[in-house]
């Protein structure tokens, strides 16, 4: 087991500076669009008690048939209680990240409060449909005063909350792992087993995942997230 990032005072974290601006990205012709839509991933979201448990595979692979890497993280922290999962194009999910980043810093900044989960939902699905990100269906989890959240954030900028959701080329075998195992209750690291037993579901047949999981939980102290090669570690 490796660790990926850490547990951080919620006082403390400071999201990296990044330019807000879209418009600078390169025009896509559309075949090269389609090339990039190609990619696999399976990722998992499931609100708890404690707060919210996400995972992800490592592979990024071109239209399913090449692994081009074995080691990617797919969630990465975007709020000081929330992550959000990198789903479809690389380049587009990266994109996609460091924006929402510049915008929940920006709100911070002028408001002197941190944004709610509803509206830094609210906002990710407007940048799913207004940016050139080619980012499909990522998860947003997250934890605020109002409680412990999961959304579904589709292509043309649905949001769509619930108790747990799957995402990615593998999903329709995660869901039925996930349906079999999800109950009320979970805690975190009951959690953490059912994502990842979906996600190893996943990974045994769909060629667009695999080579590991990661797993970020996120409660009101904040977002840790930890790479696993062997899901034996967690299940």
């Amino acid at each position: 087991m490796y660790r990926e990032s850490s547990m951080e005072d919620r006082r403390d974290w400071e999201p990296p500076i990044y330019s807000p601006e879209v418009g600078d990205l390169p025009e896509m012709e559309e075949k090269d669009a389609e090339k990039v839509n190609q990619t696999g991933t399976t990722t998992v979201g499931i609100t708890t008690t404690d707060g919210v448990v996400i995972a992800t595979d490592m592979r990024a692979s071109l239209g399913g048939r090449f692994v081009s890497n074995k080691n990617v993280q797919k969630v990465e922290q975007i709020h000081p209680t929330a992550a959000l999962t990198l789903v479809g194009s690389v380049g587009g999910a990266q994109s996609f990240i460091r924006n929402l980043r510049a915008e929940v810093d920006l709100y911070e900044a002028r408001r002197g409060e941190q944004m709610s989960m509803q509206a830094l939902s609210t906002l990710a699905g407007n940048f799913a449909r207004g940016g050139p990100f080619f980012a499909i269906n990522p998860i947003l989890g997250g934890v605020d005063d109002e409680g412990h959240h999961v959304f579904s954030i589709d292509p043309a900028g649905g949001v769509m909350a619930d108790d747990y959701t799957v995402t990615g080329s593998g999903l329709t075998v995660a869901y039925g792992t996930l349906e079999r195992e999800y109950e009320d209750g979970l805690s975190n690291d009951e959690a953490k087993s059912v994502a990842a037993s979906a996600v190893k579901a996943a990974v045994e047949r769909d060629t667009g995942s695999g080579n590991g999981v990661f797993l970020a939980e996120v409660t009101e102290e904040g977002v840790d997230i930890n790479g696993h090669k062997d899901f034996d570690e967690v299940l």
